[in-house]
């Protein structure tokens, strides 16, 4: 099993997963070392799906161009948090000890109108239904990256996140083999 190479971060982001943070990751990668592991720390409540999708995208591209990254998630780590953990594989994920997890579906929320020819009422409910199956597939990949290499499947998630949103503490997260230690 891999360790957790150093508690001083090369790359700190805290706050809400948006635009910002995506710059402020972006400004981060563009400092840091070239020559050694990177840690990547992470404290957040969450925020943008998509934003959190395109930090893990860029940690795989980064590893996949050969640097080896080591993800360190500190107190909080909710919902678009973990996806972008999901980016770093379990054997180099590590959490503090006093850190939660939150792990839960998607969620929308969207006011529908109808108004007028019952064709353009139908294309809007069909744009509604594209809209919530993209949705679940991109949920389903995401939990897929976080289960894999762990006892969990993908099915276990969906099943614990369908009856109510799932929090975790660093042992349980360790339990259940999806970080590599707790420090």
């Amino acid at each position: 099993m891999k360790s957790l190479p150093s508690l001083a971060p090369d790359i700190r982001l805290f706050g809400n997963v948006n635009e910002s943070m995506l710059s402020e990751f972006f400004r981060q990668q563009s400092e840091a070392k070239t020559d050694a592991p990177i840690v990547f720390e992470l404290s957040t409540s969450g925020g943008d799906a998509e934003s959190g999708r395109r930090i893990a995208e860029e940690l795989r591209l980064w590893q996949k161009a050969g640097t080896e990254i080591f993800f360190l998630g500190k107190t909080y780590v909710f919902s678009a948090g973990i996806t972008i953990m999901s980016g770093v594989p379990r054997s180099h994920r590590f959490l503090t000890r006093d850190c939660e997890l939150l792990i839960h579906e998607r969620k929308m929320t969207r006011q529908i109108t109808l108004d007028g020819a019952l064709r353009s009422c139908r294309a809007k409910i069909n744009d509604v239904l594209a809209e919530i199956e993209s949705g679940q597939r991109l949920q389903t990949q995401g939990f897929a990256q976080l289960v894999q290499g762990c006892s969990l499947t993908v099915q276990d998630v969906e099943k614990r996140v369908l009856e109510k949103d799932w929090y975790l503490t660093a042992q349980e997260a360790l339990d259940h083999g999806l970080v590599a230690g707790v420090v």
